[in-house]
């Protein structure tokens, strides 16, 4: 039986390099906080007890780990990351199971490679730690590494010309006892080159009481860790890439993949085609069969079995577009939904309203459906048709089967089967256009 699980992560760094107003941890990636991945991964790996350090001129970052559900500890002042942890040690009280370290600037880390950590932790390991070989070792801490026992971590400040020969570097990630974990942090001084408390210190404090530490070996891609809006992107990039290859695995079609870009919480199902150029943004479901169209944005809303998106289409929070409904090319949606079979082919917007199966909307129409104080909902009956460059006032309701024409402007309901003129009736002023030519080429032979 394994032991209780907890998470401390470590979100309390400014990030300076991110010029930025915005904490480092807020910043996102596959469409979410930074944080967010750290606490997901801490929940999907068991972790019973989540901790989120933030620092005193960061408090959005525990205010975004109390909307998680996470007990919040601040750093104050900011001593080093063994520091960080201790600051989390009223928050862990009374917890006796294993507890690992993460980072809210790190969102790439797999489950699978956390649970190897509390793998190497639950089977004869007092410590366990995460480390990788980069391409270029850089300023990263070196794990030394003897006889496969962890011997201790150097900071690269504080290490020898035969210790930052070594490639095998720490990632930051360690897991623990909590008891003894901050038993440990108790004993580290910051007696080094920057004047912190180093976490780091916890291996070497262990080996000289005689207990086990070992390393487990990662990915480097996983442990990126994002310090610059470079960085950042290059998580993005990276993150967007696993997803991308994720939803082909799973029977999607994406004609060009490094072009389609996916929230995380995007549900997209089989024998879906996405063509070049789409956003996810989040809070969205294709389910199976649906076709995506080049240059599309969707945005919160539900696509049905075999709908047609696009191309440039516009789905906004609320959208519920309909089995075998068609939106078509520069047509915006939002908070309506489209029965199944409706059509908007082109240069449409509806909103706050409800499209019955098989209705056709012309091009050009529009829903006016905000009064500048209030929203009002337009109802478009089952295989109604709604004339080319139509605006419909909201409320109003249009019965089933029913026909406006050509650019009106419905302010009223109209009934089941109907045709409603909504348009002033024209009248031609025969010779006009040539004498108001001839009036404006005299005028401006005048000036």
């Amino acid at each position: 039986m394994t032991a209780p699980r907890a998470a401390i992560i470590l979100a309390a760094g400014l990030g300076t390099r991110m010029k930025s107003d915005l904490p480092k941890c807020m910043h996102h990636v596959g469409g979410r906080p930074m944080l967010e991945w750290s606490i997901d991964l801490a929940r999907k790996t068991g972790s019973e007890r989540v901790v989120t350090v933030y620092g005193k001129k960061s408090p959005q970052i525990g205010e975004l780990g109390k909307a998680n559900d996470t007990y919040t500890a601040l750093q104050d002042p900011p001593s080093g990351t063994g520091h960080a942890v201790q600051s989390a040690q009223n928050e862990m009280k009374g917890f006796t199971g294993n507890a690992i370290v993460l980072y809210g600037d790190t969102p790439l880390i797999t489950p699978e490679t956390v649970e190897k950590v509390f793998a190497a932790l639950e089977s004869d390991a007092s410590v366990a730690v995460l480390g990788f070989t980069p391409e270029d070792a850089g300023a990263y801490g070196r794990l030394i590494v003897n006889d496969g026992v962890l011997e201790r971590i150097v900071e690269f400040k504080d290490a020898t010309d035969d210790e930052r020969a070594v490639g095998f570097v720490n990632s930051g990630v360690l897991a623990a006892p909590a008891p003894l974990l901050f038993e440990l942090l108790g004993e580290i001084t910051n007696d080094n080159a920057n004047g912190e408390y180093y976490l780091t210190d916890v291996v070497g404090l262990a080996r000289k009481r005689g207990l086990k530490a070992v390393a487990v070996e990662g990915n480097e891609a996983e442990v990126l860790g994002v310090n610059s809006r470079v960085d950042l992107a290059e998580a993005e990039a990276s993150w967007q890439s696993r997803r991308r290859d994720e939803l082909m695995r799973a029977g999607v079609t994406l004609t060009a993949p490094e072009t389609v870009f996916i929230a995380h919480d995007a549900v997209i199902g089989r024998d879906v085609i996405v063509e070049p150029n789409v956003v996810f943004a989040p809070g969205v479901i294709v389910e199976d069969g649906a076709t995506i169209h080049a240059f599309s944005h969707l945005e919160g809303c539900v696509v049905r079995s075999g709908a047609n998106i696009g191309p440039y289409a516009r789905l906004r929070p609320g959208a519920d577009i309909g089995q075998g409904a068609k939106i078509g090319n520069f047509v915006e949606v939002k908070k309506s939904t489209f029965g199944p079979g409706a059509k908007a082919n082109h240069l449409a917007y509806i909103g706050d309203a409800e499209i019955g199966a098989k209705a056709n909307i012309g091009a050009g129409t529009i829903t006016c459906n905000y009064d500048g104080f209030g929203k009002h909902k337009t109802t478009v009956g089952e295989g109604a048709f709604v004339g080319s460059n139509s605006s419909l006032v909201a409320p109003v309701k249009i019965g089933k089967g029913a026909y406006t024409g050509s650019g009106g402007v419905v302010t009223d309901d109209v009934p089941d089967d109907a045709l409603a003129l909504g348009r002033a009736k024209q009248m031609n002023k025969d010779g006009w256009a040539s004498r108001f030519r001839a009036a404006m080429q005299k005028r401006k032979a005048e000036r």
